[in-house]
């Protein structure tokens, strides 16, 4: 599949899109970029937010003037998502979007203190610190996707099939505008978000360039070298989850929290994949209160 597509244009499908104000496209590494960024005062400690497949920054929207109280926020789009434009399969792999989203950091100068992702986009930032030329204060990880999709024998072909299909992308992106398909999506996801992201979504799904970038994220993502080496991450991590999270068990993170050294865990009750949506002031609370939650128990094996 082609991902030449035209993408989502900040002034016509990006007019009414959340801090609009606060969007600039940047040139980095064959790509411009969507960077959004929120500060009350200079010189204030980066976060760094990076969402996960099929999402874009937006999925932050109750997370950033929250932590833009006393952080510099940088939200971005991936490669071959929302905004963000000039993404070729390899940088739709999980080393390529490590190196390109480290290249932009570079690129702003910028080294966060805290880097928070959600589902793949906690992998993305893992991968990150495993390379070192990352190295955040801290990692916080939401939902995080770290277990490969069950069922990847049959999905990844699937995926590559798709992906190579240069009318893929314009089908699907017709049904969203024919039937309510962001609305389906988001039932899977066992959240409930508010009508402004459920508008971003749809708008997302209607995007034939947001489309291919999701479905070749899905046929080029392996997550078996990332596992085998968590426990070489340095970097302090924390994981917080959804125990009702019907995408990404709860017990994915419990898992992977035993294999990062020292990382802590949270789980909480109710939200679904994007409980960062849903209840963003508890998320905010337990980012900036449980600096290091209970570390989990180490497995042996």
């Amino acid at each position: 599949m082609s991902l030449s597509a035209r993408p989502p244009d900040l002034d016509i499908e990006g007019r009414n899109w959340p801090f609009r104000d606060h969007s600039r496209l940047v040139a980095s590494g064959g790509m411009d970029w969507h960077v959004q960024e929120l500060t009350v005062r200079k010189g204030a400690p980066v976060a760094l937010l990076v969402h996960g497949a099929g999402a874009a920054g937006h999925s932050f929207r109750g997370l950033m003037p929250l932590l833009s109280k006393n952080h510099h926020v940088i939200a971005i789009d991936l490669p071959g998502h929302g905004f963000t434009r000039g993404a070729g399969a390899r940088d739709l792999t999980l080393p390529g979007m490590a190196r390109a989203l480290s290249g932009l950091l570079v690129k702003l100068d910028l080294n966060p203190a805290i880097a928070i992702g959600h589902s793949a986009g906690v992998a993305v930032l893992l991968e990150m610190a495993l390379s070192q030329s990352f190295a955040p204060g801290r990692i916080v990880g939401l939902n995080g996707a770290l277990e490969p999709i069950r069922g990847n024998a049959l999905l990844s072909p699937l995926a590559k099939l798709l992906f190579a299909n240069p009318l893929t992308s314009r089908f699907v992106s017709f049904q969203a505008r024919m039937v309510d398909m962001a609305g389906h999506v988001l039932r899977a996801t066992g959240s409930r978000i508010d009508g402004k992201g459920r508008d971003c979504y749809a708008m997302l799904l209607r995007q034939p360039a947001h489309v291919s970038g999701a479905l070749g994220m899905m046929a080029n993502w392996n997550l078996d070298p990332l596992i085998a080496r968590l426990g070489q991450i340095s970097v302090p991590v924390t994981l917080i989850a959804a125990a009702d999270d019907p995408m990404v068990p709860d017990r994915v993170s419990r898992q992977a929290a035993q294999r990062i050294p020292g990382c802590g865990l949270e789980i909480l009750p109710y939200g679904g994949h994007l409980f960062h949506e849903v209840a963003p002031d508890q998320v905010f609370s337990l980012i900036v209160n449980s600096p290091s939650a209970q570390p989990a128990k180490r497995s042996v094996a």
